[in-house]
This record gives C-alpha cells, sequence and structure tokens, in this order.
C-alpha cells in the first residue's frame, strides 16, 4: 500500500504540491492523472525519497521508503527509463542492480525474458530505442519481484503490442494482490486499464474514486437518437427538459434524459425511432471538464507529458 499524507513540495516560490493526501490500494490498478504540471512526477519522486517533502508524510509498506529493507524486493520504480548506463549491456545493467539487492544472476535472466529483450540483452543500452529502453526500465522495476510498481508513462514508446503487453502486465500482477501506481497522459489506455484513479491539479486532489464513478459523474452523458421526424421529435424532448443537439449526420444527441423516457416520449407522440442509443462519456472527456481550471501549461485541450519542476 501507498500512502501519501499532506504531501507539500516548493521550489522557490513554486508550490509543486500543496497538502496532497492519497492511499493506493493493493489489488487494482490505480491511474495518477493531471494536467501538466499539475506535479505527479514530483509526487512520485517523493514517495520514492528523491525528494524530501517541505510538509507532510509518505509511506510505502508502512515505511519510508529510505527505511526499507532491500527496497527492490519492495517496490519497483520506473521514472525514467533512460537513466542507464549507455555503455552496459542490458544484462550486465541488471545484474548491477541485483547484486546490490542480493538478487541472483537466475532472476535477470528471468525478467530479460519477461519484457522480450532476451535477443538483445547483451547489447549495449545506449543503442536501444525508446521502446526497448522503455522495457529495459520495466525489467529493472521487476528485477525483485516487488509488491508495489510505481510507473511514470510505462507505455511511453511501446507499439501498440508492447502497450497491449504492459496493460494486461499490469492487470496481471495487480491481480496477484499487488499495488500498482500508473501515471499516464493516454486517457483511452487508462481507461481500459485502471480501475481506480487519482487525479491531481496544481499539486491539489481532485479526484480519488474508480474510474467509472469518474467518468459518470465528469463527463456528460448522452444518447443518440435517430428519428425521420428528428425536428419535431427534437421539440417534444427539449420541451421535457432534455437537451438537444443535431451531429453531423444528422442524429440527435439527447443530455439530461435517460434512454428509456425518450422511448415513452418518443411512443407517445407517434414517433419512429432508427436509433436509440446511451452513449457513456469518455474518460478523456471527463478528465478535461474536470482539470479544466487546473491546466498550468499549454491548452486544456491537449495534455501531454508531465511537466513538473524539477
Amino acid at each position: 500500500m501507498i500512502e501519501a499524507k499532506n504531501l507539500t513540495k516548493r521550489y522557490g516560490d513554486k508550490v509543486a504540491v500543496q497538502d496532497l493526501s492519497f492511499t493506493v490500494q493493493p489489488g487494482r490498478v490505480t491511474g495518477f492523472l493531471g494536467p501538466n504540471g499539475a506535479g505527479k512526477s514530483t509526487t512520485m519522486r517523493l514517495l520514492l525519497g528523491l525528494d524530501r517533502p517541505d510538509g507532510g508524510d509518505a509511506t510505502i509498506a508502512g515505511r519510508h521508503y529510505p527505511d526499507l529493507p532491500r527496497p527492490l524486493s519492495v517496490v519497483g520504480a520506473l521514472l525514467e527509463a533512460r537513466a542507464v548506463h549507455t555503455g552496459r549491456s542490458a544484462y550486465n545493467h541488471l545484474l548491477c542492480l541485483a547484486q546490490t539487492q542480493g538478487i541472483g544472476p537466475a532472476r535477470v535472466q528471468e525478467v530479460i525474458d519477461l519484457v522480450g529483450l532476451r535477443e538483445v540483452a547483451r547489447k549495449r543500452a545506449g543503442g536501444f530505442s525508446l521502446g526497448m529502453g522503455q522495457r529495459l526500465g520495466i525489467a529493472a522495476a521487476l528485477l525483485g519481484d516487488p509488491s508495489v510498481l510505481i510507473l511514470d508513462e510505462p507505455v511511453n514508446g511501446l507499439d501498440p503490442e508492447g502497450i497491449l503487453w504492459i496493460r494486461n502486465l499490469m492487470k496481471y500482477l495487480a491481480a496477484e494482490g499487488r499495488t500498482v501506481f500508473v501515471s499516464s497522459h493516454l486517457m483511452n489506455e487508462m481507461a481500459v486499464t485502471a480501475e481506480h484513479l487519482i487525479v491531481i491539479g496544481r499539486g491539489r486532489l481532485i479526484a480519488d474514486c474508480s474510474t467509472e464513478e469518474f467518468i459518470e459523474r465528469s463527463a456528460e452523458q448522452q444518447v443518440v437518437v435517430r428519428s425521420p421526424d428528428a425536428e419535431r421529435l427534437a421539440a417534444v424532448l427539449d420541451e421535457e427538459g432534455g437537451k438537444t443537439t443535431v451531429d453531423g449526420d444528422g442524429a440527435l444527441l439527447v443530455s439530461n434524459l435517460e434512454a428509456p423516457r425518450i422511448g415513452e416520449l418518443a411512443a407517445a407522440g407517434g414517433f419512429v425511432l432508427h436509433e436509440l442509443t446511451p452513449r457513456r462519456g469518455s474518460l478523456e472527456e471527463a478528465f478535461m471538464e474536470l482539470t479544466r481550471d487546473s491546466v498550468e501549461y499549454g491548452t486544456a485541450s491537449a495534455p501531454h507529458a508531465e511537466g513538473d519542476p524539477r
């Protein structure tokens, strides 16, 4: 389990994280979302003892990271996959890490096979592509077979096959009862990977709830309605309190009314329906709506990689 209690971190006059509290439970994938400059990377560094908080506390498995005995066996982390000695082979990079923790070479080979680097294990990491470097970083995070994983943008640079692989791996590890905490700016990927979300903006907590609840309460739910008499039907639905708009191919997009009620109104008015389909809001729509006032860099319509101050 990961716990942050009233975490605060300043860089000069810049407050990167402010009074931030949350708990990451084992047994599920928890997504960590926020716009550029929200404080995600800073928070992860505080959790791992790479930065010292100006206030509050952060623990992993009930202890501060520097106090963990053989920390790689408790928590595996991927913050910057390219932070490797470029002259070392993938195998030797992992072997050096393993030797600091009393981990044998058999485990090194095991994680190399797990992440699909067997063919390049003896090649220098400096020549790796972005995707291969990402796989090496994931191998390092898994090296100690940890109960807690903290992953910052783990699918960065991976091809579609690799993205599916890491998605299934995170779900599998969570199903084993491990704590999986993953930051990503890919909303579609988080929507199918994370069961729970922690969302921050300008260093403060915005949401801490299930992914389903986040979408339902933050994204506008609509019903797609098609009828040969769409204009008159729209007037009836608006009179009932619905809000109708027309999309590019003539379908009505109706909010504020549930599909069963729309069907009842259409039947009562003698309207023929060719389609009546509830459309669930997307995680991206919910994210954009909830973080609209928390965007610091760029525009609200284009959240990209983390831009925390260091």
